[in-house]
Protein backbone atom coordinates (compact mmCIF):
# COMPACT_ATOMS: atom_id res chain seq x y z
CA UNK A 1 0.00 0.00 0.00
CA UNK A 2 0.87 3.36 -1.03
CA UNK A 3 -0.50 6.93 -0.23
CA UNK A 4 -2.22 9.21 -2.90
CA UNK A 5 1.33 10.82 -3.57
CA UNK A 6 2.09 7.95 -5.66
CA UNK A 7 -0.74 8.86 -8.30
CA UNK A 8 0.40 12.20 -8.44
CA UNK A 9 1.90 11.90 -12.41
CA UNK A 10 -1.32 9.72 -12.89
CA UNK A 11 -3.64 12.57 -12.14
CA UNK A 12 -1.49 14.58 -14.03
CA UNK A 13 -2.60 12.38 -17.34
CA UNK A 14 -5.82 11.95 -16.46
CA UNK A 15 -7.23 15.62 -15.24
CA UNK A 16 -3.95 17.89 -16.79
CA UNK A 17 -3.12 18.89 -13.26
CA UNK A 18 -1.95 17.25 -10.01
CA UNK A 19 -4.92 16.46 -7.98
CA UNK A 20 -3.05 15.21 -4.83
CA UNK A 21 -4.23 18.23 -2.98
CA UNK A 22 -7.61 17.99 -3.96
CA UNK A 23 -10.35 17.29 -1.14
CA UNK A 24 -11.55 13.93 -1.68
CA UNK A 25 -14.95 13.22 -0.36
CA UNK A 26 -15.94 9.30 0.73
CA UNK A 27 -19.10 8.47 -0.63
CA UNK A 28 -19.44 5.83 1.97
CA UNK A 29 -18.19 7.27 5.24
CA UNK A 30 -18.51 10.50 4.16
CA UNK A 31 -14.84 11.19 5.45
CA UNK A 32 -12.88 13.49 3.24
CA UNK A 33 -9.19 14.91 2.77
CA UNK A 34 -6.33 15.56 0.66
CA UNK A 35 -6.07 12.83 -2.29
CA UNK A 36 -2.42 12.14 -1.27
CA UNK A 37 -3.56 11.05 2.23
CA UNK A 38 -5.87 7.63 0.85
CA UNK A 39 -4.65 4.48 0.59
CA UNK A 40 -3.14 3.54 -3.32
CA UNK A 41 -2.76 -0.33 -4.49
CA UNK A 42 -1.24 -0.46 -7.47
CA UNK A 43 0.20 -3.89 -8.13
CA UNK A 44 -3.05 -5.29 -9.82
CA UNK A 45 -3.94 -4.29 -13.51
CA UNK A 46 -5.17 -0.86 -12.59
CA UNK A 47 -4.59 0.94 -9.89
CA UNK A 48 -7.13 0.91 -6.87
CA UNK A 49 -7.48 3.62 -4.19
CA UNK A 50 -9.23 3.17 -0.52
CA UNK A 51 -10.43 5.60 1.70
CA UNK A 52 -8.28 5.40 4.98
CA UNK A 53 -11.10 5.39 6.91
CA UNK A 54 -13.74 2.21 6.31
CA UNK A 55 -11.46 0.92 3.28
CA UNK A 56 -13.91 1.70 0.43
CA UNK A 57 -13.04 2.03 -3.07
CA UNK A 58 -12.93 5.47 -4.07
CA UNK A 59 -11.59 5.18 -7.79
CA UNK A 60 -10.10 2.38 -9.67
CA UNK A 61 -8.04 3.79 -12.87
CA UNK A 62 -7.25 0.84 -15.77
CA UNK A 63 -5.20 2.09 -18.80
CA UNK A 64 -4.89 0.19 -21.80
CA UNK A 65 -2.55 0.92 -24.77
CA UNK A 66 -2.44 4.81 -23.77
CA UNK A 67 -6.54 5.19 -22.72
CA UNK A 68 -7.74 5.71 -19.26
CA UNK A 69 -10.49 3.91 -17.42
CA UNK A 70 -11.52 5.93 -15.01
CA UNK A 71 -14.21 4.77 -12.12
CA UNK A 72 -14.41 7.32 -9.59
CA UNK A 73 -18.25 6.31 -8.08
CA UNK A 74 -16.43 5.73 -4.94
CA UNK A 75 -16.52 9.18 -4.61
CA UNK A 76 -19.19 11.76 -3.51
CA UNK A 77 -17.01 14.89 -4.25
CA UNK A 78 -13.15 15.65 -5.46
CA UNK A 79 -12.77 18.68 -5.28
CA UNK A 80 -9.79 21.07 -6.74
CA UNK A 81 -7.76 23.59 -4.99
CA UNK A 82 -7.37 26.66 -6.77
CA UNK A 83 -3.90 28.38 -6.28
CA UNK A 84 -5.42 31.25 -4.71
CA UNK A 85 -6.58 28.62 -2.33
CA UNK A 86 -3.50 26.90 -1.82
CA UNK A 87 -1.62 29.93 -1.02
CA UNK A 88 -4.14 31.05 1.69
CA UNK A 89 -3.42 27.63 3.85
CA UNK A 90 0.84 27.41 3.33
Amino acid sequence: MLDGNAIAGLTVDIFGVDMTVAVATCARCGSHGPLAETAVYMRGPGVVVRCRHCDAVLAVVVERRGVYCVDLSGLSALEAVTDEESRIST
